[in-house]
């Protein structure tokens, strides 16, 4: 056996994955486009609210609900069109500022 040598089932996988992967990018970005366009295959962005943080001196965090922000998000797998996507944001509706 010699040094270096891959199997054909190993290089094959090991190209497919990354090609994979840019087509399912790939596709959001069109699938995302197409929504944008016609608007009866769904919202293309959403809204999501969450509010801002600090830590206090004791340790904890003092959470200023009085002043909610809002970010929009994109409806999508991938960050796309510099938004992040609604599965994401939505799981993070408390961020620290330090």
């Amino acid at each position: 056996m010699r040094s270096g040598w891959v199997p054909a089932t190993a290089m094959r996988v090991l190209i497919a994955i990354p090609v994979m992967l840019v087509l399912l990018y790939a596709g959001d970005y069109a699938w995302l486009k197409l929504r944008m366009g016609y608007s009866r295959l769904g919202p293309a962005f959403g809204k999501v609210q969450f509010y801002l943080a600090t830590p206090t001196k004791s340790g904890r965090e003092e959470i200023f609900f009085d002043q909610p922000q809002t970010e929009t998000c994109a409806r999508t797998l991938f960050p796309q069109l510099a938004y992040r996507p609604c599965w994401y944001v939505s799981g993070k509706t408390i961020r620290v500022v330090r």
